[in-house]
């Protein structure tokens, strides 16, 4: 049951909230269970610097009421769990079925003009404000107050909850929580990530691939420069070399023209290095990342990246000195998601939700494990991720109110999932 606290009163019109919504959509408003959840996991602080156990447990517990068992799976430090719930069909099945996916953990607030506390979640203008409202906790609130009701009459096909840790810092989160289903041998039959996409279908994103660079030098007076390896020079030319790998891929393709960007991109984030101007720097650190489009193989361009600091930088460095060289460190590497049009689960999202485009964003999601799995997967949630990482981030409770008319036709007592899926 969700908490009764109410949501801080607005200072714009709230009066405004039923009627913006229903001016947006036809349907019925916002259900004040799905607010206040939403509101109750936006007052939860759960930056990913942070610990999600507030969040995590008080779902668990939730969940406990109401006869639900949650099993929370801790990452190494014990400060942060995934958690992951089956609500069993109603002929009792607990194999197969759906899987609705969220990440509990939001981005910063630092240096962001807020209009509102970010943490105190507020309504106005048929809005609903705070970190985390539209990513991803608009559709995880809505997940949470529908849980009574198909607690109440069984939903036609098993309903599994996934809640991950640490997707903002790299996804870090779902392959653990994907490595344990497997050793519980849960296999469902279709994942929908919640992420914001104004609950239209999401049949593809691009992989992200992202990597620390150390540049290793050597160290002299400036006065001397043939006798040291700067290391902030050797890291300017690969970095130069990571903006010729993109140009390429703008240039020469392939393209996919369904993304916003319909080529694989390529960028340099951060850098530092050098202790002084009349020192030659010994070390630089950049951090760079390149975004493929699905079918354009990762590791091969990294591979491309690679080669040129091996076969021509480092043998340059090492004839200065033996120890000069380059170290790539791998980050994080969400991978590339494409659903097949054909697919009997990418058929029904359609239907259920009258969108029959074929969507793609050049944004990642956690799709691309759940896919990886052998799990169908598309992505469909409440927001708008223009909105997501933003001040005053907010969802529409037009949005909330389609969610909840989506979830009651999918974890339906009787819907096609059942024969689908």
């Amino acid at each position: 049951m969700a908490s009764s606290k109410p949501i801080p009163p607005s200072t714009d019109n709230d009066n405004d909230t039923v009627t913006a919504s229903r001016r947006d959509d036809p349907g019925q408003p916002a259900s004040s269970a799905a607010i206040e959840w939403i509101s109750r996991l936006i007052a939860i602080d759960t930056t990913s610097r942070q610990s999600n156990l507030g969040l995590i447990e008080a779902v668990r517990d939730d969940l406990r009421s109401h006869g639900v068992h949650a099993w929370l799976d801790y990452d190494a430090s014990g400060a942060k769990a995934n958690l992951f719930a089956t609500l069993p069909a109603s002929d009792g099945r607990t194999q197969g079925g759906i899987v609705l996916s969220g990440h509990t953990d939001v981005v910063p607030v630092d240096g962001q003009d807020w209009h509102s506390p970010p943490f105190a979640p507020t309504v106005r203008n048929g809005r609903l404000y705070g970190r985390g409202a539209c990513d991803m906790k608009g559709f995880i609130g809505t997940v949470m107050s529908r849980v009574p009701a198909w607690c109440a009459t069984p939903p036609g096909v098993p309903v599994h909850l996934a809640f991950s840790y640490d997707e903002e810092v790299g996804c870090l989160g779902v392959s653990p929580m994907l490595a344990a289903m497997a050793r519980r041998n849960i296999r469902p039959q279709g994942c929908v990530v919640g992420e914001p996409t104004g609950m239209r279908v999401i049949v593809a994103h691009k992989g992200i691939n992202i990597y620390r660079c150390c540049v290793h030098g050597h160290a002299a007076h400036s006065s001397l420069t043939p006798r040291g390896v700067n290391a902030i020079e050797y890291a300017a030319r690969l970095i130069c070399h990571i903006r010729d790998v993109a140009d390429a891929f703008a240039a020469n393709g392939p393209y996919d023209d369904g993304f916003d960007v319909p080529f694989s991109t390529a960028q340099t984030g951060t850098i530092s290095g050098g202790i002084a101007l009349n020192t030659i720097p010994a070390a630089c650190e950049f951090v760079f990342e390149y975004r493929n489009l699905p079918g354009v193989d990762a590791d091969a361009v990294f591979a491309r990246i690679e080669a040129f600091a091996a076969q021509t930088l480092i043998p340059e460095m090492a004839r200065v000195h033996p120890n000069a060289t380059i170290r790539f460190t791998k980050i994080a590497a969400p991978p590339s998601m494409k659903a097949p049009a054909s697919a009997p689960f990418v058929q029904l999202m359609h239907a259920l939700t009258r969108d029959t485009a074929a969507r793609k964003v050049s944004y990642g999601t956690e799709a691309g494990f759940f896919q990886r799995a052998g799990i169908p997967t598309v992505v469909c949630g409440p927001g708008s991720i223009e909105q997501a990482h933003q001040p005053d981030e907010f969802v529409a409770l037009a949005e909330i109110a389609r969610c909840e008319r989506f979830l009651s036709k999918l974890i339906a007592p009787s819907t096609r999932a059942s024969t689908l899926i």
